[in-house]
């Protein structure tokens, strides 16, 4: 499978962006998809999943901010951040889980090549 995100750039704090993933593959809406972030000098950590069901799964640094969706029909899945913060910096990673019908939040082996999200105090 193939994911390829997009929808990163620049934004000042309190800002909003829209980050999309495309992927290739069939079966997709068997699968948990999920964002994952790193910023500079940091390990890749979790942000968001939803599962096949459409169930959702937050960080506690996110939630109630950033909203995440997909569309099987599509194959894509999206992020939307709002009352963005300069912590929230990163490469957004969106990543497809590694079987279907499974998910916990170290459960994805599929990765997109990243998309940069940079939002300015």
């Amino acid at each position: 499978v193939q994911l390829q995100a997009s929808g990163g750039g620049l934004v000042q704090a309190g800002g909003s962006l829209r980050l999309s993933c495309a992927a290739s593959g069939r079966a997709f809406s068997r699968y948990a998809l999920a964002w994952f972030r790193q910023a500079p000098g940091k390990e890749r950590e979790f942000v968001a999943a939803i599962t096949w069901t459409a169930t959702t799964d937050y960080a506690d640094s996110v939630r109630g901010r950033f909203t995440i969706s997909r569309d099987d029909a599509e194959n894509a899945v999206s992020l939307q951040m709002n009352n963005l913060k300069p912590d929230d910096t990163a490469l957004y990673y969106c990543a497809r889980g590694s079987r279907a019908y499974y998910y916990t939040k170290t459960s994805f082996a599929s990765w997109g090549q990243g998309t940069l999200v940079t939002v300015s105090s």
